[in-house]
């Protein structure tokens, strides 16, 4: 059987808050553990040992995102990967089911409307996303994906005229 796959690894761009909230993040530490010890001595030093351990664990690691395409045949599958190490899938859906595939922005989008968004792109405005306008849960659904060209070529094989490239 010929299966056509193909993955495709896109790094989302910093947020604008990302910094800071690394920098607070790391003031409220030392502030825990300096000021604390004015207070209750000793066991402010082990409470922000302690909200240091949890800001690496869980707030960190979500400051650092990839998303994975990953299609086979006409089903798109869609992972986010936290800070190179930890992988979970957002979403996998059957593109065949799209109503239309086409440029972010592009006007052959106006007529459709979606209830919810999700945005799986880079967040690079000069990079080419792409809108797949689909059912999900009952609900119109817009999904944002920043193929290369490998992926929309995969992508055209199976949506045909659904499929845009403006």
């Amino acid at each position: 059987m010929n299966d056509a796959m193909y993955e495709q690894l896109v790094a989302r761009k910093p947020k604008a808050y990302d910094i800071p909230l690394r920098i607070l993040v790391l003031l409220v530490i030392v502030a825990v553990a300096l000021f604390g010890m004015l207070f209750v001595g000793m066991i402010s030093f082990i409470v922000a040992v302690i909200l240091a351990f949890l800001a690496y664990y869980f707030i960190f690691p979500k400051l650092n995102v990839e998303y994975e395409y990953i299609i086979l045949n006409h089903d798109l599958q869609v992972d986010v990967i936290y800070n190179k190490a930890k992988r979970k899938r957002l979403q996998n859906f059957d593109i065949q089911s799209a109503e239309i595939i086409a440029p972010k922005g592009s006007p052959r989008l106006n007529s459709y409307k979606s209830d919810k968004i999700y945005d799986y792109s880079s967040g690079n405005p000069s990079a080419k996303a792409y809108a797949i306008m689909l059912p999900l849960d009952q609900k119109n659904a817009c999904v944002y994906i920043e193929p290369d060209q490998k992926m929309i070529d995969h992508m055209k094989q199976w949506m045909g005229m659904k499929m845009f490239q403006d």
